[in-house]
């Protein structure tokens, strides 16, 4: 099989905007590995360090370019200039373009070009000599055709997996705010459950390379796993914080932007601290920390919080004094605190459970659409033989 640089059927082209008004694309306008833009109504920009596009060309994000942005235009425009812009000529079809940029050995030249450790880019220089297989333009517009049947599948599969895991977190939510609903439970405020006021972290962080760990909103996703890995604020720094220092069994909540985001804090990370958009909660002695935590996630805390923070005009803040003051129904004795732990405790795990399978499936779609696309534009398979039949056949749907 013969393959050409890829320079010599397309160019690179540089055309700088004059400054005038006009549909803007930046990164991310893009979303990865898929080809398409995330939305359909564009920014408009007057901005004379844009880079001008044309119908039919294809961009591709040189900025992080394992992240797969790459576009086929319809309208001209322009675009930040982290992206080449690609035109090819009459030998290659556009639409086959766009899919040699999203198939593997595409990225992994990309990736393998790339310079720069915290921002890494390639460039057209380094680009332009990878070496793509080219057939004829009816073949290329079969493979296209073949592609294009057998992605539509495959998102559709991937629709479906979204649609289901948001299904079992609706679920998962209502059987909680049940749970928590207790006949036997008591109207309380949350400020009564809690040893010590709640406290927002800190206000302007300075990192270090080492220093005391600090903890932010997307840290609370999973908290154990990136002990490790967390930034780092100076010691005096975080001396000036001290109400937030953390402890062992401390929630820790985000109430910036995000709502409804919460992690106990385990053993490993005591004397850490928190950012600004993370609130530290103490609960009282008798109070289990993961059943906080996890009411802190219900359905119910988030119609409170989305009341305590609809009139902000920009990023919603829950204050602390709000926070205290939320209703909650609390079990008044032991027996009814670990009956209630444990179904909260089933339910969570449960959840959990469905989703981690519905999670896999969906990362066995995208690796399968991935690998679908690389052996189209590589030649790996007659794709003449395979357009009749559905080749994602054996995919559980």
């Amino acid at each position: 099989m013969t393959t050409t640089r890829i320079k010599s059927i397309v160019r690179n082209v540089v055309e700088k905007s004059d400054g005038a008004p006009q549909p803007f694309i930046g990164l991310e306008d893009v979303e990865g590995g898929t080809g398409r833009l995330l939305r359909e109504n564009l920014s408009v920009k007057a901005a004379d360090d844009s880079i001008c596009h044309r119908a039919g060309d294809v961009l591709f994000g040189k900025l992080r370019p394992y992240l797969a942005k790459a576009l086929l235009l319809k309208a001209p425009g322009t675009g930040t200039s982290e992206m080449l812009v690609l035109r090819p000529d009459p030998r290659i079809d556009a639409r086959f373009l766009l899919y040699v940029t999203l198939s593997n050995p595409w990225l992994e030249w990309a990736k393998a070009t790339a310079y720069g450790t915290k921002m890494p880019r390639t460039s057209w220089e380094l680009m332009g000599n990878f070496r793509i297989w080219l057939p004829s333009l009816e073949d290329q517009r079969r493979i296209v055709g073949f592609l294009d049947a057998q992605t539509m599948r495959i998102d559709l599969l991937l629709q479906l997996r979204d649609h289901q895991i948001r299904l079992v977190e609706e679920r998962s939510g209502s059987a909680l705010d049940t749970a928590f609903a207790g006949s036997s439970h008591t109207p309380t405020r949350l400020k009564y459950l809690l040893a010590e006021k709640s406290r927002y972290g800190v206000l302007v962080p300075k990192f270090v390379d080492d220093g005391v760990r600090y903890i932010r909103v997307n840290d609370l996703l999973d908290l154990p796993g990136r002990a490790d890995s967390l930034a780092r604020i100076p010691a005096e720094l975080s001396a000036q914080y001290t109400r937030t220092v953390t402890k062992p069994g401390d929630v820790l909540l985000s109430v910036v932007g995000t709502m409804g985001r919460s992690a106990v804090v385990p053993t490993e990370l005591a004397g850490a601290n928190v950012a600004r958009a993370v609130a530290s909660l103490r609960p009282m002695d008798y109070v289990p920390s993961e059943l906080l935590a996890t009411w802190l996630t219900t359905p119910e805390f988030l119609r409170q919080a989305n009341d305590a923070t609809g009139s902000d005009t920009a990023q919603p803040t829950l204050g602390m004094e709000d926070l205290g003051n939320f209703r909650l129904a609390w079990p008044t004795d032991k027996r009814g605190l670990d009956a209630l732990t444990q179904a909260a405790g089933r339910i969570r795990r449960q959840r959990r459970e469905v989703a981690q399978v519905l999670r896999r499936q969906t990362a066995l779609f995208i690796e399968r659409r991935q690998a679908l696309i690389t052996a189209a534009v590589t030649g790996q398979f007659d794709v003449s033989t395979a357009s009749g039949r559905n080749v994602t056949e054996g995919i559980t749907a």
